[in-house]
Order: structure tokens, then C-alpha cells, then sequence
């Protein structure tokens, strides 16, 4: 109406624009934001050893044939179904591409830590790259700066402890990473505080879907199929909807209270609550060195 579009539903109306719009066009035409082909990319423009590790993951996890090795970059992406009319999609610019950012807005990961819930922000870092490297890097940065480990020992043997499982923490930032909607072009944010931390992503549940729905048993309904089919091949998730199921056991085996979550509008948040034991040392890891070899250690 008058050049806008609006969306009735039930005795309301409401104005689509921007990301609401252009997912509501792109369900009309049966696709999907990370199905769309980008033009002014090639394929000797993506980053080889973003491609060659997926390929050494995926037949490590079972989830490819040996053969994949040999196989070609375009053999590789139209087998992923990352090939349209032989262009590529948003999705496979969004994981083999070194700067993604440089096509789609604000596709990365902001890590701040905060002294308290009034925002008093004391340090941020922010993890740029292709997908897998937002993933490994972004849980470096945190081992190794944001998050303080208790010390134990099992006899001679050393143990760290942290105050959130990282199985959970790693689960919880892939799920963040692969549902995002991109075409909100905001950052995920990952907000630390001295008791607990927080994961924002931008999203929305899948149609009739309610918290409690994706809460109990579900099935996997991804928000970008084409990036979830690419971490599943990866072996990085799995296929079966049970991301929540997977970081509510890890935080019960590791004694930690279970996470809560939130959805409003287009937010999306997952919410760890710390747990430490009495009277054990507290590690801080903040050495620069041992930074930057975890994130070497994080790429391989």
C-alpha cells in the first residue's frame, strides 16, 4: 500500500521492513536469506585453508568420504548444495570466506566483560574471519581471557575446572552462529559478568514454535539450512535438534545450574549462570603468549 508492505494477522497489522521484509519475499519464493546467490564473488576467491580443514573435520567425524580430499572446490561446495547456476551462495560466503564482513553487515562476535549488570564495561574483544574461525576463536579468547578456572588435583595430576562446562559453552555458541539471522546485520554478543555469561544472537523460533517448544523434545528446524548442513558435515552438530539437550546435561554433570533462555521479538538469549567449589584456587588466564598460541591451536 503507497510503496509499503503490511502484514495482517488476526486484528493486527504491522509494517514489514528491513530484515522482516526480506525474509517475508524470500518465503514467498520458497528460499531462504543463506540460499541466496552473491554475483560478485568466485571461487578463487575463498580462503583454501578454511576449505582444506573442513575437509580434514568432516572425513575425521565420519561425516564425508576420504575421497572428499581429492575432490575439487566446486566438486566440494555442490556437494554441500553451496552452488546455484554454479554461483555461490551466501552461505558459503559466509564460511569459506576470509571477510565475510565485507558482503554481509556485522557478521561477527563481540566478547565485553562487565564489573556488574549496569553496563560498566572494563574490556571487549571482537572475533572476525569465516564462521568455523568465529567459532574455535571465540572459545579461546574466552579459556584464555574472560573465564577463571579452579585448580584441583587427582593425585599428581592437575585439573581446570570451568566455572561453565566449555562442552556447554561450545554447543550454546554454535547453536548462536548457525541459527543467527544475518540480515539483521547486528554482531552475536557475548556479554560476560563476574557470575555468569550471556550469548545474544539475533533470531526468531521457527513458525508455531514457543520457548517450550524448543525446550522439550523437537526436531531440527534450522533458521539457515545451508550453514547448519555445513557444521553437520563438519562434525561440529548434529542433525537432530539436540543443541539444548546436549548443554542442559553437560551443565548438570558439571554441577551448574541450568541455563536459562530467552526469545522476544528478534532476541535471542542463552543465559549460564557460574559455578565454582569452595576453597580452591581461582586461574586467571591472561597471558598474551598463551593467547595467541590458543589461537593458533584453535585454526588447526
Amino acid at each position: 500500500y503507497k510503496g509499503s508492505y503490511h502484514l495482517r494477522a488476526g486484528s493486527t497489522k504491522q509494517e514489514l521492513k528491513g530484515a522482516a521484509l526480506d525474509h517475508f519475499l524470500l518465503k514467498k519464493q520458497g528460499l531462504r536469506w543463506d540460499a541466496v546467490t552473491v554475483s560478485t564473488l568466485t571461487m578463487d576467491d575463498l580462503y583454501e585453508p578454511a576449505i582444506a580443514r573442513f575437509k580434514r573435520m568432516a572425513v575425521h567425524n565420519n561425516r564425508l568420504e576420504e575421497s572428499v580430499l581429492l575432490d575439487s572446490n566446486d566438486v566440494l561446495l555442490d556437494k554441500l548444495l553451496l552452488l546455484d547456476n554454479g554461483q555461490l551462495k551466501r552461505a558459503a560466503v559466509l564460511l569459506f570466506y576470509s571477510e565475510p564482513e565485507r558482503l554481509i553487515s556485522n557478521a561477527f562476535i563481540k566478547i565485553g566483560f562487565f564489573a556488574d549488570d549496569h553496563a560498566n564495561l572494563r574490556y571487549h574483544d571482537e572475533v572476525h574471519g569465516n564462521l568455523f574461525d568465529q567459532v574455535f576463536n571465540s572459545i579461546e579468547i574466552l579459556k584464555l581471557k574472560y573465564l577463571k578456572a579452579t585448580i584441583n588435583y587427582d593425585g599428581i595430576v592437575r585439573e581446570e575446572r570451568f566455572p561453565v562446562p566449555l562442552e556447554a559453552l561450545r554447543e550454546a555458541l554454535l547453536n548462536a552462529v548457525v541459527h543467527k539471522d544475518y540480515a539483521s546485520a547486528a554482531p552475536i554478543q557475548i556479554s560476560v559478568y563476574p557470575d555468569k555469561i550471556m550469548i545474544w544472537n539475533p533470531g526468531e523460533l521457527p513458525d508455531n514454535w514457543t520457548l517450550d517448544t524448543l525446550l522439550s523434545k523437537h526436531s531440527s528446524r534450522p533458521f539457515n539450512p545451508d550453514i547448519a548442513n555445513a557444521f553437520f558435515r563438519s562434525g561440529l552438530i548434529e542433525a537432530w535438534g539436540r543443541g539444548i539437550e546436549r548443554i542442559v546435561k553437560a551443565c548438570e554433570n558439571n554441577g551448574n545450574p541450568v541455563p536459562e533462555w530467552q526469545v522476544s521479538g528478534g532476541d535471542f538469549w542463552a543465559i549460564f549462570h557460574f559455578s565454582y567449589p569452595n576453597n580452591i584456587p581461582v586461574k586467571t588466564h591472561t597471558s598474551e603468549s598463551g593467547l595467541e598460541s590458543g589461537l593458533e591451536s584453535g585454526l588447526e
